[in-house]
């Protein structure tokens, strides 16, 4: 085929033109999960709603939810379609702030930052304290993800987050379109009661999310670490349970600072596990002024992540 017969055929392709309020539908039934609670969220009627949920899926020529007692699902081309329109939706309100902003140095509005336990708890806060105290317009909400599934990164892929905090190297890959970069390694040490002659011969505490396939892979090569025999639910509940003299755990850094005084810390020697830690976002909010500070201040609090592997992602 030429590249005049290409582009014949590009022409006659239709476009497709949705609106910003046809992207605020979709999104209002997938997060409500039916037509008529969508309509009381945006302020008008059931019928309205699926009216424009039949006028969008006519324009895209694909079924976006599935209809039933159960109420409204998306389809998996539904579920792209609203995480596309989230997106869509959060650049049409940076352009807004970034437009009125009064100067090309101000950040304003707001910032949407999703992060697994112990980086809300421990890392996040004095970079949001420096943050805020330098551009006191700038509104940083942080939502605590499990990094099990999706886990942060997904947050990002679907539109919910500007910015994740994540873990590297896990089970599930980080979405190929977003972009990042490690901020830092931290190692596994073994917590256990403080004071106890032989802390490995404890029982295990584990939760789900703690580790990396590459720190199972070390754990797998430890004769002295027994299977799991108490499950927690994060990693506060094991460093509790470890407190109360249940058992012994495997953590990393950030899960370890201000551990209790009844437990004690121990160094698992020079091969020990270590967890990369670094923050993903969108290509597109990647330019975006607030997202672009809050980097900053992440890479100036944390240290660079020395000889570690760096991830499959563009660095921004």
């Amino acid at each position: 085929m030429s590249t005049s017969d290409l582009a014949s055929t590009s022409d006659r392709t239709p476009a497709v033109d949705l609106a910003p309020q046809e992207l605020r539908v979709l999104v209002a039934v997938a997060e409500e999960g039916a037509f008529s609670a969508a309509a009381v969220r945006l302020g008008t009627t059931q019928s309205a709603v699926s009216h424009a949920v039949r006028g969008i899926e006519r324009k895209l020529g694909v079924v976006l939810f599935e209809r039933g007692r159960f109420g409204a699902r998306p389809t998996p081309a539904g579920a792209r379609a609203v995480s596309h329109g989230r997106r869509v939706l959060r650049m049409l309100d940076v352009l807004v702030a970034e437009t009125r902003s009064g100067s090309p140095g101000e950040v304003a509005g707001p910032l949407r930052i999703a992060a697994f336990r112990s980086a809300a708890l421990h890392l996040l806060p004095p970079v949001l304290e420096r943050l805020t105290a330098r551009h006191p317009a700038l509104r940083p909400t942080v939502t605590v993800v499990r990094e099990v599934g999706p886990g942060t990164a997904g947050a990002v892929a679907e539109g919910r987050a500007d910015l994740g905090i994540a873990t590297f190297g896990t089970s599930t890959p980080i979405p190929p379109e977003l972009v990042g970069d490690v901020l830092l390694e931290e190692p596994y040490s073994l917590v256990h009661p403080a004071g106890h002659p032989d802390p490995r011969s404890l029982p295990l505490v584990d939760w789900l999310e703690n580790c990396s396939s590459y720190t199972r892979t070390w754990w797998a090569a430890q004769d002295w670490i027994p299977t799991a025999t108490v499950r927690a639910e994060d990693d506060g509940a094991v460093l509790s349970m470890v407190s109360s003299g249940l058992g012994m755990a495997i953590m990393p850094a950030l899960s370890l600072t201000g551990a209790p005084l009844s437990t004690q810390v121990t160094d698992l020697g020079p091969d020990r596990p270590t967890r990369e830690v670094g923050y993903v976002t969108t290509p597109e909010l990647a330019a975006t002024a607030a997202v672009r500070a809050l980097v900053r201040e992440l890479r100036a609090h944390a240290k660079p992540a020395a000889g570690s592997v760096k991830p499959q992602l563009r660095v921004v």
